[in-house]
């Protein structure tokens, strides 16, 4: 037996006037989704914004259901809508928001399995900011940082 380890590196600012200028639209457009989100069982709001290769900026926001597991995140809402308008044009960058800006708001076990998917589908990795607690915010160069070992469709043969 060998005990391994697995460690990783990101970026963190801890406000948002340390943030380069690069991000700082990313972010605005996220936290602009934050005004189409759903919702209204767990008062949990959360949006996203993807920049895509051809320079287009879309965003996306958690949409909840009564009957929970039918939610969708605002990841896999922002990436849907991408994939559909944009096939050909691959995601470079991901911001994560909430309206609760003293928690931390990084993608679900289900969004970056699928981040992570959309990765390996364009064969390129995804810049993820997320939302750090107090106006702070995390860089990390890839989801697989947050995802290791992921699971992809080369896995199924």
């Amino acid at each position: 037996m060998q005990k391994q380890k697995f460690t990783f590196e990101y970026l963190q600012y801890d406000n948002r006037e340390e943030i380069p200028h690069k991000y700082r639209e990313l972010l605005r457009r996220a936290e602009e989704s934050l005004d189409f989100s759903y919702a209204p069982y767990s008062n949990f709001q959360v949006g996203a914004a993807v920049g895509l290769e051809n320079g287009e900026i879309l965003i996306g926001s958690n949409q909840e259901n009564a009957a929970y597991p039918m939610c969708l995140c605002a990841e896999r809402s922002v990436l849907a809508i991408a994939a559909h308008l944009y096939p050909h044009s691959a995601p470079k960058i991901m911001a994560v928001v909430g309206a609760k800006k003293d928690s931390l708001i990084a993608p679900c076990g289900a969004c970056r399995q699928v981040i992570w998917e959309t990765e390996q589908r364009y064969g390129r990795k995804i810049e993820l900011l997320v939302q750090a607690p107090h106006g702070g915010v995390l860089i990390f160069e890839s989801v697989g940082n947050l995802l290791p070992f992921g699971f992809s469709g080369s896995d199924l043969k």
